[in-house]
């Protein structure tokens, strides 16, 4: 879609859209300005080519059907959908890099199969009135911080037909319990002692950020948790607020000074379904695994067990920041041992 003579930048055009907007919401929204971050998830191998796969081992599924494209980006998505013979693709997109997604898709000889439309969600015209297949990759770190799920259940709810398929539609998150003693004294017993001085008000609000980092599976000192499962055909905005039971069975002797989060993805609407996992066990992605140290060190024993509770809510202000809670507790016959807390986490 070229700019006609005389029109208004895209900058200027988006300036106006966030006329008005939560301050946080615009820096969202412009952190998706600049290439540099879709070269990232781009160059994310598991993330794209598993929805390249879900997308073209499917081709029945997309043939002559209208799609919509939630948080298109650059577009990779929607060509991908043109590729397995959609009718037409609708791409939504607020950030400015939907500009040069228009050039890409120009270059890629598809502008009459894409539609792409700058703005929220919520407020942009779609040019048609419902859709078959709603593409979204949405997910955050820790699944659901920054996430754009709220937006795709809108979608879901707005445009999609009767029996309509989501890709992807379910999604994990996973816990487990690892030793990270040397990184947490680094990153944590650093504020003890700061060129002599006592820094430990600045130790309580490093344990309250989680750590988004790479672990080594190695790492790991129990079996992993299934904490919270989202069906993206049913799940509501409200769900998103939860708390969890989990249950970690240690493998080994040895210390648990963090407890580790990561998430599943699934396109179970697939001939023949395709996941990929964000844990330790698996392949490098973009999301990394979410690292949450505790206060105490636990002295975990073969066969024994951590319980607790995981709570997570959208922060107050910032609903695309998140208020997490973990509680803790390590189940031993050994008094000496035994240990339990809990901890509030702001991401």
């Amino acid at each position: 879609m070229a700019m006609v003579s005389g029109a208004t930048p895209a900058s200027t055009q988006a300036d106006d859209k966030m006329a008005g907007m939560d301050h946080a919401e615009v820096h969202y929204f412009n952190s998706y300005n600049h290439h540099g971050i879709h070269e990232e998830m781009l160059k994310d191998e598991v993330r794209t080519k598993s929805y390249q796969n879900a997308i073209y081992q499917n081709k029945h599924l997309f043939k002559d059907k209208v799609v919509l494209d939630v948080g298109c980006g650059t577009g990779i998505l929607s060509m991908f959908a043109v590729k397995a013979g959609a009718k037409h693709v609708i791409g939504v997109d607020m950030s400015t890099i939907i500009e040069k997604a228009r050039e890409i898709v120009e270059a890629n000889g598809m502008t009459s199969k894409i539609s792409l439309l700058q703005g929220k969600m919520e407020e942009v015209q779609l040019p048609f009135p419902k859709v078959d297949i709603i593409l979204s990759e949405w997910m955050g770190y820790f699944l659901l911080y920054e996430s754009m799920l709220d937006t795709v259940l809108y979608a879901r709810d707005t445009y999609l037909v009767s029996g309509g398929l989501i890709f992807p539609d379910k999604a994990t998150i996973f816990m487990a319990g690892i030793e990270d003693g040397e990184y947490k004294d680094e990153k944590i017993g650093f504020w003890d002692s700061v060129y002599g001085f006592d820094y430990t008000p600045l130790k309580d609000t490093a344990l309250t950020e989680p750590l988004v980092d790479t672990v080594e599976v190695k790492a790991c000192v129990t079996d992993p948790s299934r904490v919270f499962s989202i069906d993206l055909y049913t799940v509501t905005a409200a769900d998103l607020a939860f708390q969890a039971p989990y249950v970690l069975k240690v493998r080994r002797v040895d210390f648990i000074h963090a407890l580790i989060a990561w998430f599943d993805i699934e396109f179970t609407a697939c001939h023949k379904p395709i996941s990929f996992s964000t844990g330790p066990h698996s392949k490098y992605t973009h999301w990394k695994q979410t690292v949450f140290y505790l206060r105490d060190v636990l002295r975990v024993e073969e066969n024994e067990q951590v319980t607790g509770l995981l709570t997570s809510k959208p922060n107050e202000k910032k609903k695309r920041d998140l208020d997490i809670t973990i509680s803790y507790e390590l189940e031993t016959d050994d008094e000496t041992r035994y240990a339990e807390g809990s901890l509030d986490y702001k991401m």
